[in-house]
């Protein structure tokens, strides 16, 4: 019987598993679906997607994208993030635009809420730019709220970096009014994102983006947050990955107790 999918393109484990079973992508693409069946983890999903790619297609996509400024990070790439190549369901490829690869030998996770109090705006801009002078890359979702007090931080240092893990592709940027700030971050850090660079933001990719944002750092900052929003999906990430998670302002009293949680502020 066929292993449960969870998802319609192999990630992790799964492409490890095919890789491991053909030793080259090309054999990959070219097995059967039968055949592509056979390996642990692909069901019926997984191979028709598999046996659907059309490689001169996505050939001439890669040329298109990588003239308009993209880097394309496969799983085996030296540029990967060791980090996140070790989640089971990490993105087989990543997308990026910028200074990639950006990210120095530490890096923190600043996350939050969309409607901050300007109490957590300012604490996570400062906190984002006494990381980045101590040669700390800031990562967040370019998100409004936290995300974006994050990311300003950053850039308000003479040299600090910082990466936006978005949920759109890297020619949507997402919100709209984060234009000019995404474009300040391709110049100081690095845009990224897994899926293709022309996809529209959705949102299953909005919450998929949460485990990279966690397994890009070694710690995920909670600055203020809703009882169950995307902030708390990246912290429980970390958790879940070996990460340490901090908590401030609000979300602190009600989280500090939990196995796991240090409390900040």
């Amino acid at each position: 019987m066929d292993s449960p999918e969870r998802h319609s393109r192999p990630r992790g484990k799964t492409l490890h598993a095919l890789i491991d079973h053909y030793g080259a992508p090309d054999a990959i693409l070219g097995a059967s679906a039968s055949d592509l069946r056979r390996v642990r983890g692909i069901g019926p999903t997984l191979s028709a997607a598999i046996t659907a790619v059309n490689l001169p297609e996505v050939e001439r996509a890669l040329a298109r994208w990588q003239d308009r400024g993209v880097c394309v990070i496969t799983l085996d790439d030296p540029a990967y993030p060791p980090a996140l190549r070790m989640l089971d369901d990490a993105p087989p490829t990543l997308f990026a635009k910028g200074q990639w690869p950006c990210m120095t030998d530490r890096a923190v996770a600043i996350v939050g809420t969309r409607t901050a109090s300007p109490r957590a705006l300012a604490l996570a801009q400062r906190v984002a730019g006494d990381l980045a002078e101590q040669s700390v890359t800031v990562v967040s979702g370019l998100a409004l709220g936290i995300d974006s007090a994050a990311h300003i931080g950053a850039l308000a240092t003479t040299c600090g970096m910082t990466v936006a893990v978005l949920g759109s592709g890297l020619f949507d940027i997402y919100p709209p009014e984060h234009a000019g700030l995404a474009a300040a971050i391709e110049r100081r850090g690095a845009l990224v994102c897994e899926i293709r660079p022309d996809a529209r933001v959705n949102t299953p990719a909005l919450v998929a983006r949460n485990r990279i944002i966690s397994g890009l750092s070694q710690c995920v900052l909670v600055v203020q947050t809703d009882a169950d929003g995307g902030a708390l999906h990246a912290a429980r990430a970390a958790l879940g990955a070996g990460a340490a998670r901090v908590l401030c302002g609000r979300s602190a009293r009600q989280h500090q107790r939990r196995p796991g949680n240090q409390c900040a502020a």
